[in-house]
């Protein structure tokens, strides 16, 4: 746990994935024949904690829809890629938007797309029904599922070891 604690000391920034960790990756047709997830309650509410306790957020999604344009607006995130299965890219670019360094990124995804992140940056969080490609090179496996509090447990992981700073860079 003191390694844990290190890492966590340094970050600054949570980015999170949407299909398999903000939600449970299931959706439904509305009547208007949209797709649409489920977002938990307790996972916004933690969201807006870390906030307001200075860390900055960024959702990275390989999905393009509506109804994540909608929650990520709602819980007023910093950054936001979508569209984007190859999600090295923003990482590049949201280190050199923001200002900060990777070793000072958190980033939560659970599946094979994202183990080029989780693997870069200097704590990698993932869901516990997550891949096990996710799973193996993850610092923290949550005790919560998908779309069921684990984003939560991440907040308030980071809250209690991290003091984060103003970014230096720009923000949205």
């Amino acid at each position: 746990m003191a390694d844990l604690s290190e890492r966590l000391k340094k970050i600054r920034m949570l980015i999170l994935d949407v299909d398999g960790v903000m939600t449970d990756c299931r959706v439904f047709m509305d009547s208007s024949g949209e797709w649409r997830r489920f977002f938990s309650i307790r996972d916004g509410y933690g969201i807006a904690r870390l906030k307001e306790a200075g860390f900055k957020t960024a959702v990275i999604t390989g999905s393009k829809a509506r109804d994540i344009q909608e929650r990520v607006r709602h819980l007023q995130i910093d950054f936001f890629y979508e569209g984007h299965l190859e999600k090295m890219s923003c990482l590049q670019e949201l280190a050199q938007t923001s200002g900060l360094k990777f070793e000072e990124m958190a980033y939560m995804g659970d599946d094979e797309f994202d183990v080029p992140i989780l693997e870069a940056v200097g704590f990698a969080a993932t869901v516990s029904d997550a891949m096990e490609s996710a799973q193996k090179c993850a610092h923290y496996v949550a005790k919560r599922p998908a779309g069921n509090g684990a984003v939560r447990e991440i907040c308030e992981l980071l809250m209690k070891h991290a003091t984060p700073k103003p970014a230096t860079g720009k923000d949205k």
